[in-house]
């Protein structure tokens, strides 16, 4: 393992310092093999290793070239890595997601346009009166993800895209804590849609966080 952390730290190297850009082509294997001093072995493991991290694309018959190197595409093994989680670590990443959501919101809140609010309430209007706490929880993550996308910062996105995954199946097992559970969450997700219509950044801010925040004690309602 210790020679082919090396050989990806070099090869690490090559990208951070510019040598090798995004959508490069990697030399040969012989020939990179021989530049970094590696042999052509522990270059494998270490194309591999970052071929897993979405920095390197392996396309057989053609070579190894550098992604894109999009945030999007490296931080998600974020949500693989989440996937892994305790039930007792689940405070932890309700308290991130507290912290990035309403920034993301707050952003928005002067990026979105008509026609993605729009696409929101209607994604809203289609839920039903008496959807199953599956429905809710898959409208609960559209709704947050499309608000994230509107923030226009694509590692703020990134982060939220991973974290969703614990809350969403807690949320699932346990069911809704509360009997108004429904009629709530779509109150507080209409609250922070007008705040975002009147580009509102704190008041987006704000909705947001009381929402989060009303979440996170159903979850608590429910051993």
């Amino acid at each position: 393992m210790a020679v082919t952390d090396a050989a990806i730290e070099k090869i690490k190297a090559m990208i951070v310092s510019g040598a090798l850009r995004p959508g490069d082509r990697l030399p040969k294997e012989g020939e990179l093999a021989a530049e970094l001093g590696l042999s052509r072995n522990s270059l494998r493991e270490a194309v591999r290793a970052l071929s897993l991290l979405g920095i390197l694309d392996v396309r057989q018959g053609d070579g190894t070239y550098v992604t894109s190197l999009d945030p999007q595409l490296l931080l998600r093994t974020l949500g693989f890595v989440l996937d892994f989680h305790r039930d007792d670590a689940m405070p932890e990443f309700l308290a991130v997601r507290r912290i990035l959501e309403p920034a993301a919101t707050a952003l928005a809140a002067s990026r979105i346009t008509e026609r993605q609010l729009d696409a929101l309430s209607a994604r809203l209007d289609a839920l039903g009166p008496d959807p199953s706490v599956e429905e809710l929880v898959a409208c609960d993550l559209e709704f947050h993800r499309g608000i994230a996308l509107s923030s226009g910062n694509s590692v703020l996105r990134a982060l939220l895209d991973g974290l969703p995954g614990p809350a969403a199946r807690a949320r699932i097992r346990r069911g809704p804590a509360r009997e108004d559970a429904v009629g709530r969450t779509l109150r507080e997700h209409r609250a922070i849609l007008a705040a975002l219509r009147d580009r509102d950044a704190e008041a987006a801010r704000s909705w947001a966080t009381v929402h989060l925040a009303s979440v996170e004690r159903r979850l608590r309602d429910v051993p």
